[in-house]
């Protein structure tokens, strides 16, 4: 399976500068997806270096480096990030970088139910084992659990139009697939915004379904433990709410942005931003890959031991 199928990494370049990488470092990427930024770092790592590649799906570890004794993959959710860590017998890593958006062949292969593009079954887990699925979600939520979901991961005004639809159009019969869902959501979606609002409905859907912003919270709360002074944490995020939750822990060291201050008022935050202003893909890129519009790259580092 061909990067280009699987996944177009944006921002590499600043991403992989991002990380400074050591030579003999070791360092996380714990959404391996393509295997892009993975091998990007390969590149910069001598033979004593060691990476650990991350993913929840299986499907990507047919992009796994062959036989490359620097790497190891790990079919998890990043949220167990210290546990496997832990299990390898790594007691703190250089880097650790991230990247928050969806792989193509997600939006690509139909059957998993990631896009309104195509019609098929409203599954939408990252991890096929996974028990619970959007189709779950659509036909057990209550009606206000359902609304909250659409406004505070969807962003989407009308949110409690949606939910109430939603739970009239079910008592008639199963929503299964996305375009039926789709078909319950059409009159309350602005037609000149259609494409927009469906994407923001379905984001939704997949972060409940995959438990993200937990997750996310998780893996950077362990990324700040587990970096040595000096070691850098690269995320690249493609919405506003996860954007706000990273920005928010480089920050303060809470999600929340809630800053923990000592009797002097000082924010001991376990890590410095290293680019102050976010870092956007240029013209250029957004040529070569469209999907880097959206892409905001944030860089940081654990302070130097004083």
């Amino acid at each position: 399976m061909s990067e280009n199928v699987y996944h177009i990494p944006a921002l590499l370049g600043p991403s992989i500068d991002g990380l400074n990488i050591d030579r003999g470092g070791v360092y996380v990427d714990v959404t391996f997806g393509g295997g892009g930024h993975s091998r990007a770092i390969l590149e910069r790592l001598g033979s004593d270096g060691r990476l650990y590649g991350f993913d929840q799906d299986l499907d990507a570890l047919e992009n796994a480096p062959a036989a490359d004794p620097r790497f190891t993959f790990v079919h998890s959710n990043f949220r167990y990030l210290a546990n496997f860590m832990r299990y390898y017998g790594v007691e703190s890593i250089d880097g650790l970088i991230a990247d928050l958006g969806v792989s193509f062949h997600h939006f690509d292969d139909a059957e998993r139910g990631f896009s309104f593009r195509a019609d098929a079954p409203l599954d939408m887990r990252m991890n096929k084992a996974a028990q619970l699925t959007a189709a779950q979600i659509i036909a057990d939520y209550e009606q206000e659990r359902l609304a909250d979901l659409f406004y505070n991961y969807g962003e989407l005004r009308q949110s409690r139009q949606l939910a109430a639809a939603i739970v009239k159009a079910r008592r008639s019969g199963d929503i299964a697939t996305t375009s039926q869902l789709a078909a319950v959501a059409a009159p309350y979606i602005k037609r000149q915004q259609e494409k927009k609002e469906l994407a923001q409905m379905f984001q939704a859907l997949r972060m409940e379904v995959n438990h993200e912003t937990d997750a996310l919270r998780a893996m950077l709360a362990q990324a700040a433990e587990l970096l040595r002074p000096g070691g850098r944490l690269v995320v690249l995020t493609y919405h506003s709410i996860e954007d706000r939750m990273v920005k928010n822990f480089i920050r303060t060291g809470n999600c929340d942005g809630r800053a923990e201050k000592d009797f002097y008022g000082v924010v001991h935050a376990p890590l410095v931003a290293v680019n102050n202003k976010v870092i956007t893909a240029d013209e250029a890129e957004v040529e070569r890959n469209p999907r880097s519009r959206s892409a905001k790259l944030r860089i940081a580092a654990k302070p130097e031991a004083q």
